[in-house]
């Protein structure tokens, strides 16, 4: 179990690190809410801010799934069909900040649990009943870091819709926002930059 327990811990960080890459765009990037509610030209009907409460949407309702187990069953029920439109995040920046502020830190503390030994901690293989509107219901097994993990690379698809937008109001983003982790593997393997 101590690999399982690595490997959870290590997708925790990767996803702790991609919200607080938006974290950081609405901190230093993103200075004004017409620029976080603006309409984009190329990506029709998006703005950054909905992408940003998209992209938390999927780590919310994992989380909350997680905190919804009553321990009367192992498998978590899940699906991310239920989603919240239209919430501050998306035309607020200080909404955003506490927003993501709160879900780094709801992820921290559940990678602290995972470094050490406490009962009722979560685990990798911990199952995941997830069901989905395919436009038919669908229920598919899953695990929690199957999940987590699919959440930390949607939002990296979302970052990169963002990025998009930025270029389209002149905002410069960080060089490896929006790009998927293997990706910036790939490159600094390649003695390329980031990009």
């Amino acid at each position: 179990m101590p690999h399982q327990e690595e490997t959870l811990s290590q997708l925790l960080t990767v996803a702790t690190t991609v919200l607080s890459q938006a974290l950081g765009l609405v901190q230093s990037t993103v200075k004004t809410e017409h620029e976080l509610t603006w309409s984009s030209k190329h990506i029709p009907g998006s703005t950054i801010g909905k992408h940003l409460r998209h992209a938390l949407d999927h780590f919310t309702l994992l989380l909350d799934a997680l905190d919804a187990d009553d321990n009367s069953s192992e498998r978590l029920s899940l699906s991310y069909d239920v989603r919240k439109r239209n919430t501050p995040v998306e035309t607020s920046r200080e909404a955003a900040r506490e927003a993501y502020e709160r879900m780094i830190a709801r992820l921290e503390a559940l990678n602290s649990n995972t470094q050490h030994a406490r009962p009722g901690r979560v685990t990798l293989a911990q199952p995941v009943a997830l069901a989905a509107d395919t436009p038919h219901t669908v229920n598919v097994a899953s695990s929690f870091g199957r999940e987590l993990w699919f959440c930390s690379l949607h939002a990296v698809h979302h970052w990169s819709m963002i990025r998009v937008i930025c270029g389209e109001l002149n905002l410069s983003t960080d060089e490896d926002f929006g790009f998927a982790p293997s990706t910036l593997k790939y490159h600094k393997g390649e003695g390329k930059s980031k990009i």
